[in-house]
Order: C-alpha cells, then structure tokens, then sequence
C-alpha cells in the first residue's frame, strides 16, 4: 500500500518535520526524482532550492543494483563488499564510474547551464531525495557537502530502507525519514503516482529558485 500520493505530497510531510531548520538553509535535491521532493520542502521552509548531480554506479547487468556513486565535486565511493561479491575487477568498476561522470557533467549543465553551483561553506545544507534504498548516492552526496564545508549537513527522505538508514546515520548530522517499513525492496510503492521526472521538470522547479 503506497505511503504518498505523489512527490509532492511527500515533500509537503518532510517539511513539517523540518520546520525550525536555521534560517539560511540550503536545500538540494537529488535529480532527478528528489527534486520534486526538494522543491516543495525549499518552498514551504522558504529555504533556497538547488540539485546536487549524483550518480549510481550499477552493477554490470544490473544497474539498479548499486556497486557505489559518484558525486559533484569528484567525490566516489565505492560498495566493497558489492564488488567483491560480484568479483569485479578494478577496471571495470573505474570503467562504470567513468561512464557516469559523463552523464554526471551532462545533467550538472542541462540543470545549471552557467549558473554557478551555490555556496555551501559554513552553511546548514538539507539534502533530499523521494526515497533510500542501499543508500550509496545519498552517502556520496553528503560527503560532497562535507568536502564543500558545509557546517552541518541533514538527508531528508520520504521513505527508506533499514539498511540504506542504518549506512546513512553515521553520515549525517540528521536523518530525517518518514518511514523505514518492514520488507523494503524498492521506492516506487510507497508512491501512487511515481512516474519519471523529466530533465525539463526538473529544469523548470530550479528556475525560479
């Protein structure tokens, strides 16, 4: 049974659990499918709203099994004990995050163009994306925001697994989650409506942030 009619609605519950959030405050979402989330949180926090392109590495045959990601920024990490169990080689994996730099660098200008990134140094900055399953993209972007300088740093999601939350905890300085339910396997039932966000979707909730 799904938790949230759409995105939006789950942006909406996320933000009531981050009202008293410092003023300042950065929001970034995850595209493309946390930005929607993200835009209704930045909204009613009235909080400036941003994305931080991040890529799953998947795994040969597998993609939406995650081996680690890659982050703005040049930050990568890599699922070990995934590597090791699908007996892939160092290459390989540097072949699969290469692949995804390029799409990374693809949609860091499809969603920003020129605009440069915002600044994140000293600030409290909430990352948001509509769902954690193993939870390595949301790793890779929080450590980003680290590396940034950010002065604290909260993931915010809707829904996630045991495991993606139990990864993430040790992260963040928050996580905030509106569900960690029982025999998780993927996002996309928790929603009703959970169809694809579109690079233009995304393109047209930034620009008038």
């Amino acid at each position: 049974m799904y938790l949230f009619a759409d995105r939006r609605e789950a942006g909406a519950l996320l933000a009531d659990r981050l009202a008293g959030s410092a003023a300042g405050v950065l929001v970034l979402g995850l595209p493309r499918g946390g930005v929607p989330v993200a835009a209704e949180v930045a909204s009613r926090l009235g909080a400036e709203l941003d994305a931080l392109t991040v890529r799953k590495l998947g795994a040969p045959g597998q993609p939406e099994y995650a081996i680690g990601a890659i982050a703005s920024g040049g930050i990568r990490i890599v699922n070990e004990p995934a590597v090791l169990r699908l007996g892939l080689a160092p290459d390989v994996v540097d072949a699969i995050a290469d692949s995804e730099g390029h799409e990374l660098a693809r949609r860091e200008h499809a969603y920003r163009g020129d605009r440069p990134p915002p600044a994140v140094a000293g600030r409290e900055v909430i990352v948001v994306d509509d769902g954690l399953a193993t939870g390595a993209t949301m790793v890779a972007a929080v450590r980003a925001m680290r590396s940034a300088g950010a002065a604290r740093v909260t993931a915010a999601v809707p829904v996630a697994s045991g495991q993606g939350a139990q990864t993430l905890r040790p992260e963040v300085d928050a996580l905030v989650c509106l569900a960690v339910p029982d025999g998780f396997m993927a996002v996309g039932p928790y929603y009703r409506d959970f169809g694809a966000t579109t690079d233009d979707e995304v393109r047209g909730l930034l620009s008038p942030a």
